[in-house]
């Protein structure tokens, strides 16, 4: 199944999308919660519940929505993973605005972060690179992992029984404080450098997530272009990496980590600025567009 955020009378809502008639059904007049998060948590009751929602419900015309990202305020932060694809890993390197690696390329464990809930934005918000007082708003599109089932010490054999599904994610992030303050977490907080969306699609529905292909363009020039497969630590990896030492929880999201092909890694950096369109798209899930102010 395929999920959006929306809009109603001022607030969230959720509804379950029928491609086929470009329409939703609100699923709370179904009595299902108005948070996804929620809705995730029920589990396979959920899941079931939508279903019948889509069977009965009215629909109601995308093009008059307001879509909001899938998760609009999550509950946790944002999970990140860091040089997780070899290429990218090379070119952080050979930026200069690397702080953190001691001059090792490719890490030996998942290089893991987080960004804050208040950097979530939604699909077509604008991205704010006027807000970043060092002037190097750069882009990252990656595939984010949402998790269905909560758990401890998940293991790599077991870790996508813990997945609901999957979203695209913008990993916006101001790389002069990223190398400035020698971690990530300010650099990639600021609000509105996490856009996301514009879908929550089901697991069930994507199938191999690894033969997903990722593609960012950046006012309609290619910039990115790869496969989750050539991830440097897989899902199942960076799940139980994560879960060794924190529980997982429902409506969890990860964000896999970014391919080569960022701002940074031109000479010189090709950072956002205002004018510009970041549009990241994703087999089987769809396109991210969000312009830059």
């Amino acid at each position: 199944m395929r999920f959006v955020a929306f809009e109603k009378d001022g607030q969230p809502a959720v509804g379950a999308v029928i491609p086929e008639e470009d329409a939703v059904v609100d699923l709370s007049e179904a009595g299902l919660p108005a948070d996804l998060a929620s809705i995730i948590e029920m589990g396979d009751a959920g899941m079931r519940a939508a279903a019948k929602a889509c069977d009965q419900g009215a629909r109601v015309p995308m093009s008059g929505l307001k879509i909001l990202a899938p998760f609009p305020r999550p509950r946790r932060n944002v999970i990140c993973v860091g040089k997780n694809y070899f290429e990218h890993s090379k070119e952080f390197e050979n930026s200069g605005f690397d702080s953190t690696s001691g001059g090792q390329t490719v890490p030996d464990a998942p290089v893991v972060f987080t960004k804050a809930p208040s950097s979530v934005s939604a699909p077509g918000d604008e991205i704010p690179a006027t807000s970043d007082p060092s002037e190097s708003t750069d882009y990252e599109g990656e595939l984010g992992v949402v998790i269905g089932k909560a758990g401890r010490n998940i293991s790599k054999a077991d870790a996508y029984a813990h997945v609901c599904g999957y979203t695209i994610v913008n990993d916006v992030t101001a790389r002069n404080l990223q190398q400035r303050h020698k971690q990530w977490f300010l650099g990639k907080s600021l609000d509105g450098f996490c856009p996301m969306g514009p879908v929550f699609v089901t697991a069930d529905e994507i199938g191999d997530v690894t033969t997903l292909k990722l593609t960012t363009h950046v006012n309609g020039e290619l910039r990115q272009d790869a496969c989750v497969k050539d991830l440097i630590f897989d899902i199942p990896t960076i799940i139980e990496t994560v879960s060794a030492l924190i529980t997982l929880e429902p409506g969890d999201i990860i964000a896999t980590g970014t391919p080569a092909g960022v701002g940074i890694g031109f000479k010189p950096p090709k950072f956002l600025k205002p004018g510009d369109v970041v549009k990241i798209e994703i087999d089987r899930i769809g396109v991210l567009e969000n312009p830059v102010v």
